[in-house]
């Protein structure tokens, strides 16, 4: 009973001590961090339905940068430098590599009511471009996508106008993809997002 209460007690402490982040209408925060793409598992099939396609993962260097409308309201934008996916069609019938840049922004609530700590939920519109594809099978060609992204987070105070942002987002990307010129089907990359940075409060 008593370390619980003696636990509790540091928690308590620890909690009150904490900057508060300071936020308000008017405000601008820029983030810098690193970011993973980590596609879904089934990324569809084409050619038919007869070979199962495979996209890796990869992680990136991410900027990001909100403009706060309300005292809890945000519209982000989030940017990063090029990601490479390697692609495996038919368990490796056919190769392949893939760069894309996935903007996207999003209208963030941020709740306030919580000491310590700073939790936010968004939804927005990601735009994927794909560009550089290579492919052991000739020329690979896969149109950009626009889907729905969603994500939450949260900010873990360091200073009045820093804090550490850990997040997660859900994006929908699916692209049409062509090989030496015909349509082979579309693949459907589905990717949950992690990112970790540092936010700057202006």
């Amino acid at each position: 009973m008593k370390t619980h209460l003696l636990t509790t007690a540091a928690a308590l402490v620890l909690t009150s001590a904490a900057p508060a982040l300071a936020q308000s209408a008017g405000d601008w925060t820029f983030g810098v961090g690193i970011i993973n793409v980590n596609p879904d598992s089934d990324n569809g099939s084409v050619v038919d339905g007869t070979l199962d396609v495979e996209v890796g993962s990869d992680t990136q260097l991410s900027l990001t940068a909100e403009y706060f409308f309300t005292d809890n309201i945000g519209l982000e934008i989030l940017a990063a430098t090029p990601f490479t996916h390697d692609i495996d069609v038919g368990d490796g019938a056919v190769t392949g590599e893939t760069k894309h840049l996935p903007p996207t922004v999003s209208v963030n609530y941020h709740f306030t009511q919580f000491s310590g700590f700073k939790p936010y939920v968004g939804v927005g519109i990601n735009y994927t471009n794909f560009f550089e594809e290579k492919s052991s099978a000739g020329t690979l060609e896969l149109d950009d996508s626009w889907g729905l992204a969603a994500q939450i987070g949260v900010d873990i105070p360091v200073t009045e106008r820093g804090a550490l942002r850990l997040n997660a987002r859900y994006i929908d990307i699916e692209t049409d993809a062509k090989l030496n010129g015909a349509d082979i089907g579309t693949v459907k990359i589905d990717p949950v997002v992690l990112n970790v940075a540092y936010v700057f409060t202006f």
